[in-house]
């Protein structure tokens, strides 16, 4: 049986991933600080990423447990979701914030993708990493983020290259996606809401399962050229000019 483990299960897109693993046969092992709700994976992993980025006892310990949960299936993909987004002012934002921001969104998903390299190698897998349209076009306060997404869609480029044939390496980008926590920012501002979508030139935002089921495809036969890309899920903003004049 094929498995794919899922970092940051409990989040928004981290469930819907689940769900679509699942859907698509794969035993999924999920990992987080907290359980997701709901039946998204079939075995769950405590981890906290800030931590396993900097103590090799706690990538270790995951490690065991991440093999232990397996049960005998075959790990065939990794999907780094997991993030930390903290935001701030360039002048205000913290040493700690920033370090944080790069354990949990840069150093973990290299760390893990070095750890569990002999078993996606031997199953002929890949690695999904979720970036962002962040890397590309960011915002106000989005200084710590944006680089380390920047720095993820890199990663992925430099391990496709590095693993060649062994494991493929991607990366899916969303833009806004109607997660409940996005929903929840938005709680009373209705027009704000609007202006978010309109940004799109869909004219709406992305939906988790659109999310999830891009990279269910990423990891299928049926992208088994694609490595080293970046899939950019993002309704087409980034091909849009703001220009005020």
């Amino acid at each position: 049986m094929r498995a794919a483990l899922v970092t940051g299960i409990s989040g928004g897109i981290g469930t819907a991933l689940g769900a679509a693993f699942r859907g698509a046969g794969y035993r999924v092992i999920g990992t987080g600080r907290t359980p997701a709700d709901g039946d998204v994976c079939d075995a769950f992993v405590e981890a906290d990423l800030n931590r396993i980025a900097e103590d090799d006892a706690a990538l270790a310990a995951l490690a065991r447990d991440v093999r232990t949960a397996l049960d005998g299936a075959e790990l065939t993909v990794l999907v780094n979701n997991a993030a930390a987004q903290i935001l701030a002012p360039v002048d205000t934002l913290s040493m700690d914030a920033w370090r944080r921001t790069m354990n949990v969104n840069l150093t973990a998903p290299f760390r893990l993708v070095q750890t569990f390299l002999p078993e996606l190698e031997a199953a002929r897998g890949c690695v999904i990493n979720i970036g962002s349209v962040h890397a590309q076009a960011t915002k106000p306060e989005f200084a710590a983020y944006a680089t380390s997404k920047a720095a993820l869609h890199g990663l992925t480029r430099a391990l496709a290259v590095d693993l060649g044939a062994r494991v493929r390496v991607n990366c899916l980008a969303p833009a806004a996606i109607a997660t409940p926590m996005l929903i929840a920012g938005f709680e009373g501002r209705e027009a704000a809401f609007q202006e978010l979508e309109a940004c799109h030139p869909l004219n709406r935002i992305g939906a988790p399962d659109e999310a999830a089921q891009a990279a269910v495809f990423l990891a299928s036969p049926a992208a088994a050229f694609a490595t080293g890309t970046t899939f950019y899920l993002d309704g087409g903003v980034l091909s849009r000019l703001y220009d005020p004049a």
